[in-house]
C-alpha cells in the first residue's frame, strides 16, 4: 500500500516496518486471494494461496530453506557439504538461492523438460547443472535422475542428497509454513483442500495442519494424467512440476481423500482461464488445479469453502503453456496418442 504525502510524493506503508537480513528471510507470508471472478456461478467460495509470491517464485522455496537450515542446525550440512538434488526446476531455484546465502555448493540433476527460464535461473544463482537425457521405463526421467544422484554421491566429495521425495523435512516445511499461514489467514471452516502433487510433501504438510483447525476438511490431490503416484497408468506428460513416474517415499494415501487426474491440455486451459478472469499469471500446475476445481464443482455442496495452492509463476512457462504454437502441438500430439 502507498500513501500520498503533502508534497505529492508516494511513500510505501511498509517503510520502517521490517528489514530482512537476506532474501531467505523473505520466504513465506504469501497472500490468499478469493477467486470470485473465476468461480462466481455458485454459492461456493474458492480461495487460492499465491505461493508464486515467494522470492524464488514458487512454494519450493519453503522446503529449500527448511531442509538446508535444519541440516545446518543438526550438523548434517556444513561449509564443506556439496548439496545434490533431483529437480524439475523450482526446488533447484529455491535451493540455489538458499545455498548462495549460506555459501554452499549445489548440483541440480535435471532433465530436458525443465523450462529454459528455470535452467537459466539455477545457473545464474551459481548452482551446477547435471542434465540427464535418457527416459526411464515409465516414459519419464525421474528414475534416471535418481540413478544419476547415486553416481554423484559416490564420486563428489562431501556430497549430501537433499532427497525431497523421502525427506520428512519436506512435508514439515509446508506444515509449519503454508499450512500454518492458511490456518491463520482463513481460520476454520475449510471444507475442501485441493493441492497438486509431485513429491506429495506439500499436500501432506498442509493437510495435516488444516485438519487441526478444520477436522472435517476433504483433501483432494490433483495429479497429472500419466502419473503413477496413486496407482494410475503411466503415460506421457509434458508439464513439469506435477505428477511423477515413480511413487515418492513420502506419499501417504491416508492423507488424501480423493484423487483427480488432469490432462496437459486441461492444465493449459486452466492457466489461461486463471489469467483471463483473475489476472493471475501462474504456472502449469496451477492450471491443473483450476481444471480440477471445474471438474469437482458439480458435486460440491453450496456454501462450501475451497482452498487451493497456486505453486509457481507463469513467466517460466512462456515457451510452453503460454506459447500458442507449443499448445497447438501439444494438442495434436495428445490426439495422436489417444489422450483426447
Amino acid at each position: 500500500m502507498v500513501r500520498i504525502l503533502n508534497n505529492g510524493a508516494l511513500q510505501s506503508s511498509f517503510i520502517g516496518r521490517e528489514v530482512a537480513e537476506s532474501i531467505v528471510d523473505c520466504v513465506g507470508r504469501t497472500p490468499v486471494v478469493h477467486l470470485k471472478r473465476l468461480f462466481s456461478e455458485r454459492d461456493i467460495e474458492v480461495y487460492a494461496k499465491l505461493e508464486m509470491m515467494n522470492p524464488g517464485g514458487s512454494m519450493k522455496d519453503r522446503p529449500a530453506r527448511y531442509m538446508i537450515e535444519q541440516g545446518l542446525r543438526s550438523g548434517q550440512i556444513n561449509k564443506d557439504t556439496h548439496l545434490i538434488e533431483s529437480t524439475s526446476g523450482n526446488l533447484g531455484i529455491g535451493l540455489a538461492m538458499v545455498a548462495k546465502i549460506y555459501g554452499l555448493k549445489l548440483t541440480c540433476v535435471v532433465d530436458p523438460k525443465i523450462t529454459k527460464s528455470n535452467l537459466h535461473l539455477i545457473r545464474s544463482l551459481g548452482a551446477n547443472i547435471d542434465m540427464v537425457e535418457q527416459k526411464d521405463d515409465q516414459g519419464g526421467y525421474l528414475k534416471t535422475r535418481i540413478e544419476r544422484i547415486g553416481e554423484l554421491l559416490r564420486t563428489v566429495p562431501g556430497a549430501y542428497w537433499i532427497n525431497q521425495y523421502a525427506n520428512e523435512l519436506n512435508w514439515q516445511a509446508h506444515y509449519y509454513g503454508a499450512g500454518d499461514e492458511i490456518a491463520a489467514q482463513l481460520g476454520g471452516g475449510i471444507d475442501y483442500l485441493i493441492c497438486a502433487v509431485s513429491t506429495t510433501g506439500s499436500i501432506i504438510g498442509v493437510s495435516r495442519r488444516i485438519r487441526e483447525v478444520s477436522p472435517h476438511v476433504k483433501v483432494i490431490a490433483v495429479d497429472a494424467a500419466g502419473s503413477v503416484i496413486f496407482g494410475g497408468a503411466s503415460g506421457p506428460r509434458e508439464i513439469p512440476g506435477i505428477g511423477a513416474s515413480r511413487v515418492p517415499e513420502l506419499a501417504q494415501l491416508a492423507d488424501v481423500d480423493e484423487v483427480v487426474y488432469v490432462t496437459d491440455m486441461e492444465s493449459v486451459k486452466g492457466c489461461h482461464d486463471l489469467l483471463g478472469k483473475e489476472g493471475i499469471f501462474a504456472g502449469g500446475s496451477s492450471g491443473s488445479l483450476i481444471a480440477a476445481i471445474r471438474q469437482l464443482l458439480p458435486g460440491i455442496p453450496r456454501y462450501s469453502r475451497i482452498v487451493t495452492i497456486l505453486p509457481d509463476r507463469g513467466e517460466r512457462y512462456m515457451d510452453s503453456v503460454y506459447n500458442e504454437s507449443w499448445a497447438a502441438m501439444l494438442g495434436t500430439n495428445l490426439i495422436e496418442k489417444g489422450a483426447m
